[in-house]
């Protein structure tokens, strides 16, 4: 998988600093957009309808880098936005996002992101256009949706090079400084909520992320993606890798990219130990188990 211009996107970070949305062909991400309304009875759904409209035009209708993403490489990504009351022009929302991306030479999809964002307050009116400038936040929701396209992008760019998803992070955390100046927006504060978007990127933009998210590299690009190769070496890379996430529990024991990882990567590793010999298999048992204690009935195939 080449990403051919990776180098000259971390040469325009250290340039420039930051990224800005290119419209333009050859989106990064293809998104799906999902509206559940069915907690919302005797509406009109057509605005929902509409809605779904206009943010998957939002979405996918422009390039959010500069970078080379061949068709297969594209980042295949469900954002599903669950209304729990409507009144008017005003949404009380949950939303849900995946990501995942494509294991090199495979058919095989990896999770980059699941995660469940509980606060999504916003103003809607329908047909309305959707937009979204630099330094400049208009809407609750476009701006949670941008925030998450650039979480997505990191994650997806950290785990091709390390710490190649730094810009990203940094156009993240932009928008969560943006939003502080803004007191009637949901999700946004720190200390509100320790799985928030605030403690998200925070979590992801601190020193102490640095051995997690060399973990994240190792465990894709030199694990995953060498699978296709040699089996037997992709997974014994990315087994060995494991201990760092034991490392930074014990440096950070309450950061939320414990509970993401877990999310996205914790039954695609069981599926993974699953090959391995069994003293392999004991060990990551009594590895994960340490870290996540109270996920024993999805650890205990490895204890067998």
């Amino acid at each position: 998988m080449k990403r051919s211009r990776i180098l000259l996107l971390q040469l325009c970070v250290i340039l420039c600093g930051f990224f800005l949305p290119f419209a333009g062909e050859a989106q990064e991400i293809n998104m799906r957009i999902i509206i559940n309304s069915d907690k919302i009875q005797g509406t009109n759904k057509q605005v929902y309808t509409a809605l779904q409209s206009s943010l998957t035009e939002f979405v996918n209708n422009r390039r959010w880098t500069d970078a080379t993403f061949a068709q297969n490489e594209r980042i295949d990504a469900t954002f599903t936005l669950i209304v729990n009351e409507h009144t008017g022009n005003q949404y009380k929302t949950e939303l849900q996002v995946q990501a995942r991306r494509p294991v090199y030479n495979s058919n095989y999809t990896t999770t980059l992101l699941n995660i469940q964002d509980r606060q999504l307050d916003f103003e809607y009116v329908e047909f309305s256009p959707l937009d979204y400038t630099e330094n400049t936040l208009e809407n609750n929701l476009t701006a949670t949706l941008v925030y998450y396209i650039y979480i997505i992008l990191g994650l997806d760019f950290d785990s091709f090079s390390a710490k190649g998803g730094a810009a990203f992070y940094q156009q993240a955390l932009q928008i969560v400084n943006l939003t502080q100046s803004q007191p009637g927006w949901n999700g946004w504060k720190a200390f509100e909520n320790n799985r928030n978007r605030h403690a998200v990127i925070t979590a992801l933009t601190e020193n102490q992320s640095d051995g997690f998210r060399e973990l994240w590299y190792t465990y894709h690009r030199k694990g995953l993606d060498e699978m296709a190769g040699n089996a037997d070496r992709g997974r014994t890379t990315l087994i060995e890798a494991l201990p760092a996430l034991e490392q930074y529990r014990s440096a950070r024991p309450s950061s939320v990219l414990l509970q993401m990882f877990a999310d996205a990567k914790l039954d695609e590793i069981v599926a993974l130990y699953s090959k391995a010999n069994m003293q392999e298999k004991q060990s990551g048992f009594k590895l994960l188990s340490n870290i996540y204690p109270s996920y024993s009935s999805k650890l205990e195939a490895l204890s067998r």
